[in-house]
């Protein structure tokens, strides 16, 4: 399993994935889910893998392959939906090749994906692609999208990240959201990869890995769980 986070606010985007995979309890490996491609002052697109480490990998091969090539492909589409279509059809293109072998020996066909980015002329996307190859996008009313081991991280997206929150703020709750994943399931761990993408800037300049024992991470963990008990402790006092 794993845990990746996309988050559109007014002043960029936040992409933030795990690099935990495992086949068993036994076959733990670290590999890196975030994807960059960039080219300064044109395009920023960045990919957030979940699921099937064949699946994904094949794809984002298909889709740097394809970019070599002559005819539509991720440097020369001129918009972030176009992107989403290129990925779709590469995540399409791997499914048909491998999911009736996958089927035969009792395994499903999973590959999922985060994708956003900016591409000079319109403004920034995020967009969030399914096994089957369809995808949502990011609106108003819905300003991060997640894959993988949701369910742990997403009430803490949901209290604090709205459109108008800042990139400093929205950043310090995804890494949040990670760590209450991390203790609440062991198949989402470190390294965490974290991109921040300033709007309009057409280029990545704030990009860090967070491995065990990062100063940072563990101050901001434990300052949070210091201020969680805390609150709980200024609640009013139940009366029977």
């Amino acid at each position: 399993m794993t845990y990746c986070v996309g988050v559109k606010l007014d002043e960029g985007l936040i992409f933030a994935s795990d690099s935990r995979t495992h086949a068993g309890v036994d076959n733990y490996a670290k590999f890196r889910k975030m994807t960059v491609f960039e080219r300064s002052g044109d395009r920023v697109i960045v990919l957030l893998s979940s699921g099937g480490l064949a699946a994904t990998q094949a794809v984002i091969n298909v889709l740097s392959r394809r970019a070599e090539a002559e005819g539509p492909n991720l440097w020369s589409v001129g918009s972030m939906f176009d992107v989403a279509i290129l990925v779709s059809d590469a995540l399409r293109d791997i499914e048909r090749r491998d999911g009736p072998f996958m089927e035969s020996g009792g395994l499903k066909f999973n590959a999922s994906f985060i994708l956003g980015g900016q591409i000079a002329g319109e403004g920034m996307r995020l967009f969030r692609l399914y096994a089957e190859g369809n995808f949502i996008e990011a609106g108003i009313d819905t300003p991060f999208l997640q894959t993988g081991e949701a369910k742990y991280g997403k009430p803490i997206l949901d209290l604090a990240v709205s459109a108008t929150a800042t990139l400093e703020d929205a950043t310090k709750c995804v890494l949040v959201s990670f760590d209450s994943t991390m203790i609440s399931n062991l198949s989402v761990g470190m390294p965490i990869d974290l991109l921040c993408y300033a709007r309009d800037t057409m280029q990545v300049t704030m990009q860090r890995r967070f491995d065990q024992g990062d100063d940072y991470f563990e101050a901001l963990t434990r300052q949070w769980l210091e201020g969680t008990r805390r609150v709980f402790h200024d609640l009013p006092a139940l009366t029977w």
